[in-house]
C-alpha cells in the first residue's frame, strides 16, 4: 500500500504564502505524475499543477506566475510552493501520485490539507 501524507497548509492573508509537501510511502517501484488538484466549497475538484518524473510541469491558468511545483525524486516528495495568494485560492488542497507498483500503475491521493486565504 501506498501512502501519501500531506503538509503546510493554513491561513494566511491575501498577498502570502504558502509552501505544501507530499511524501509518498510505502511499496513504491517509482512515482510517475506527482501532482496538487484543490477543491473549493460547492466547486469540482481541479488540477493545480503537476510535474513529470523528469519535471516537466503543467499549472492550471488561475495560478501560473504565482505557484512553482518542484519534486524530489530521492525523497518521493512533492511541493508546492504558492505565492501571492488571494482568497480565490482557498480549497483543500490533495496530492496525487501515479505510483509503479510491481509493473502497474495506480493513482494515489492524499487526505488534503487545508488553505485558507484572508481578505
Amino acid at each position: 500500500q501506498v501512502r501519501l501524507v500531506e503538509s503546510g497548509g493554513g491561513l494566511v492573508q491575501a498577498g502570502g504564502s504558502l509552501r505544501l509537501s507530499c511524501a509518498a510511502s510505502g511499496i513504491i517501484f517509482k512515482i510517475n505524475h506527482m501532482g496538487w488538484y484543490r477543491q473549493a466549497p460547492g466547486k469540482q475538484r481541479e488540477l493545480v499543477a503537476y510535474i513529470t518524473r523528469d519535471g516537466t510541469t503543467n499549472y492550471a491558468d488561475s495560478v501560473k506566475g504565482r505557484f512553482t511545483i518542484s519534486r524530489d525524486n530521492a525523497e518521493n516528495t512533492v511541493y508546492l510552493q504558492m505565492n501571492s495568494l488571494s482568497p480565490e485560492d482557498t480549497a483543500v488542497y490533495y496530492c496525487n501520485a501515479v505510483v509503479v507498483v510491481f509493473s502497474k500503475a495506480y493513482d494515489f491521493w492524499g487526505q488534503g490539507t487545508q488553505v485558507t486565504v484572508s481578505s
